[in-house]
């Protein structure tokens, strides 16, 4: 499919399908009126007096006067200079939505930059020609200055990026492709290097993945309750309309959903002599759902920056070229780091939970670490070890980047967001979420198993029969790291979701 990129309109949906999928992008017409009236704005005060960014210097050098002749290689001299990053390349999906989203920025038509700049970001990402960026550079303070600077290199046919599973120099990829190298104009350099599109990509990812996680969590949950021989009872709709976060009442409703018809659930409704089970059961849907609620206030403000211009000077539909502060990433860093917090308890509670199910005094008949042979066998004993490591390096990732900032910029640039920081950790912290996941489903999968002749309900069996394809049961001790990152990957793909389908459970 091509994606028509017209600068409104853009979803957090469309930028995983341009970064992941590789979906073609294709400009508007409508969107080339808007940056060739924009440019006609440039073009004028070009020849009048001074302007930020189009006839001065940037930063602490905005009142060094530029002259005429200087300030196409101003341009081009700007790219190269940010283009200062260090450190191992960032994701290739991260730098495919950062293109993405800076060629929407300027089909808004509020840059002033020529059609050519963003068709020539859209030339790379139909060609797969994906700039090197490296890790570190960005303070979010004018936005993600150093890494947009690295993708915008690419466009000149300098620095390096990866075509066709190799690392190149940008000018070997273009010619490759027949793709000419762009010479970069009046207030150009600012327009394809002040945004925060590398940050905004990132959190966009982010919040899919969250989403998709948080279903997840509700679902192996469900599979503990029944290992655990936990009750449903404090899920109940009544009992959650008494709080009613919505975040919360879905959850509980994922719950509810993924025990029915569970013989394992249905067999200790009567005659159990536990009042209550543990807080990490009973105050699941208080957590997941509260973290629900946290994706979804990130969502919509990665949904406003998505229908933001963001540059510094902004061209106004009545000539003005004005400075202003749009590129701060603090918006972003904040849900980022908002973000963290939530996911940061969603991989605690699961390593709590985990660690019921292999501690035979609380798992209700469970051997112990669900082992084999008890005492010749460790079972997953040391796969919680690994979980707990997480979970508690998910603590320290879970510290807000977004409270600090380094004055840059000769005290031009005095208060910076640290989004690009808040961003990069909360990536991290997910990957976290997902493994210590994939660790409770090891786990459930035994327990579920090791409760038989009851039968699980349609959730955990369905999860059980797609875990079971790539890792067997209980039995004596193996080399357990590679089945713990099998289990992982069928979180991070479709397999467990579409089996859930499949089993008529339909989780929010």
């Amino acid at each position: 499919m091509t994606y028509l990129l017209d600068g409104p309109g853009v979803r957090i949906e469309d930028v995983a399908a341009v970064a992941r999928n590789g979906e073609a992008v294709e400009l508007t017409s409508q969107a080339t009126a808007r940056m060739e009236a924009a440019r006609d704005v440039v073009e004028r005060l070009a020849a009048g007096e001074a302007k930020y960014g189009i006839s001065t210097g940037f930063g602490a050098l905005a009142t060094v006067p530029i002259p005429e002749n200087r300030r196409t290689a101003l341009q081009m001299a700007l790219v190269r200079s940010h283009a200062a990053g260090m450190g191992p390349p960032v994701e290739q999906e991260v730098v495919r939505a950062m293109m993405f989203l800076r060629a929407r920025t300027l089909a808004l038509g509020a840059s002033g930059a020529r059609p050519v700049v963003a068709q020539r970001m859209i030339d790379l990402l139909n060609a797969d020609i994906v700039p090197v960026v490296p890790e570190y550079g960005s303070l979010g303070a004018s936005g993600d200055l150093a890494p947009l600077a690295h993708g915008a290199l690419a466009m000149l046919g300098e620095g390096e990026v990866m075509h066709r599973g190799a690392r190149k120099p940008a000018i070997e990829a273009l010619r490759a492709e027949d793709i000419e190298p762009v010479v970069l104009k009046e207030k150009e350099g600012l327009s394809v290097t002040n945004g925060t599109d590398a940050i905004l990509g990132m959190l966009c990812l982010a919040v899919l993945d969250a989403r998709r996680l948080l279903r997840q969590a509700d679902a192996i949950t469900a599979m503990t309750i029944e290992g655990l021989l936990a009750t449903a009872a404090p899920f109940a709709a009544d009992l959650q309309a008494l709080r009613p976060h919505l975040g919360q009442a879905l959850s509980a409703a994922n719950l509810r959903m993924a025990v029915d018809q569970s013989t394992i659930v249905a067999s200790h409704v009567e005659d159990d002599p536990r009042v209550q089970d543990a807080y990490s059961i009973r105050c699941t849907p208080s957590v997941h759902g509260a973290a629900r609620d946290t994706v979804e206030h990130a969502a919509r403000v990665a949904e406003v920056e998505l229908a933001s211009a963001i540059d510094n000077p902004m061209v106004l539909s009545d000539g003005r070229v004005e400075s202003c502060g749009n590129f701060h990433g603090a918006p972003l860093g904040f849900v980022a780091d908002f973000m963290a917090i939530a996911l940061a308890e969603v991989g605690a509670i699961s390593e709590r939970r985990m660690d019921r199910m292999l501690d035979p005094t609380r798992s209700h008949g469970l051997p112990p670490f669900v082992a084999g042979e008890v005492g010749v066998d460790s079972g997953l004993m040391i796969g919680h070890y690994t979980a707990a490591a997480m979970a508690s390096e998910n603590k320290r990732l879970a510290a807000p980047a977004s409270v600090d900032s380094l004055p840059t910029s000769a005290m031009q640039e005095d208060h910076v967001s640290m989004a690009w920081g808040a961003v990069r950790k909360l990536r991290v912290l997910i990957d976290n979420v997902r493994r210590i996941l994939a660790v409770e489903l090891t786990i459930g999968c035994r327990a579920v198993e090791l409760r038989a002749p009851l039968q699980p309900g349609p959730t955990a069996a369905a999860m059980l029969r797609v875990v079971r394809e790539s890792v067997d049961g209980v039995g004596p001790d193996r080399f357990l790291a590679p089945e713990l990152s099998d289990v992982e990957a069928l979180l991070l793909g479709d397999e467990v979701d579409e089996a859930i389908v499949a089993s008529g459970c339909r989780l929010a």
